[in-house]
């Protein structure tokens, strides 16, 4: 039996004060309103983002609070939720800062696989979904294992935006599985998100350029472009969510990683 008040510790070493089991709970951030379902609190999900898209019927059901940039705060305050569940990156700290003065607002911070991992623990003991979120991370951790890597390390570009071009770096989540999938970040470390030119690309003199489907909407009709600009690259359009969404979604990552390693490593050794 679990004794209320309860002070929980969320990923940016904050104490988060939780005064019953959660059961109006607001998601502002997409990967974590699919790990709240997955973790079985279909009804507990009171508030979501317009971009909290999975699963569908938590997308069609539930009352929509904005974006995860542009929260619209009186809508969450009609739920009157008694946990918001937040991340570092994907919301704005201005938000964050307003919310917690009315709400537990937990806030995850997930730039590794591990502390991905650690997330979906943390959020399991918070919401009382303990055994649940063990097997989601026991789940993630055998299909993870089944990845075959490239046998080669591929000299790695994951673009995410254009107009400008912007990069995922070495010190993100998307880096991270990256390097799962035996691929090596040409950019340098302790780099987040930088901005490059056409000619930045070329000097970075990479295997692979992957373009993201988000957050900009990268498409097949880029390829065409990219292979015009970069003709000794092999350039694919990958999925974005099994690339960054951090929760149980990674369950399904693994087998896309393994389909992409295969089509980039038939890609390369054609081209060789």
């Amino acid at each position: 039996m679990i004794n209320y008040p309860m002070n929980h510790t969320d990923q940016m070493m904050r104490k988060v004060r939780i005064n019953k089991p959660p059961s109006r709970i607001v998601s502002l951030v997409p990967s974590l309103t699919e790990l709240l379902f997955d973790l079985g609190l279909k009804n507990e999900i009171a508030g979501i983002t317009k971009f909290c898209i999975h699963p569908e019927e938590i997308f069609r059901s539930k009352t929509r609070i904005g974006g995860t940039k542009k929260v619209n705060h009186d809508a969450i305050q009609k739920l009157n939720p008694d946990l918001i569940i937040a991340n570092k990156e994907e919301n704005l700290k201005s938000d964050i800062e307003a919310l917690e003065k009315k709400y537990p607002v937990w806030v995850s911070d997930v730039n590794s696989f591990d502390s991905a991992l650690e997330m979906i623990h943390k959020i399991g003991q918070i919401t009382q979904k303990e055994s649940e979120a063990e097997k989601i991370i026991i789940g993630i951790q055998n299909n993870f294992s089944e990845i075959k890597k490239s046998p080669i390390e591929l000299r790695t570009l994951y673009l995410i935006w254009k107009n400008p071009y912007m990069a995922a770096g070495s010190d993100t989540f998307i880096n991270s599985m990256l390097l799962h999938c035996g691929m090596k970040n040409v950019l340098t470390p302790n780099t987040r998100y930088p901005e490059l030119t056409v000619d930045d690309i070329c000097s970075l003199n990479a295997d692979v350029i992957l373009l993201s489907s988000e957050p900009y909407p990268f498409s097949a009709k880029h390829i065409e472009e990219f292979n015009e600009m970069f003709p000794d690259t092999a350039c694919f359009t990958v999925d974005g969510e099994c690339f960054s969404w951090y929760g149980s979604h990674l369950l399904k990552s693994p087998a896309y990683f393994n389909d992409l390693i295969n089509k980039v490593q038939t890609s390369i050794n054609i081209k060789n």
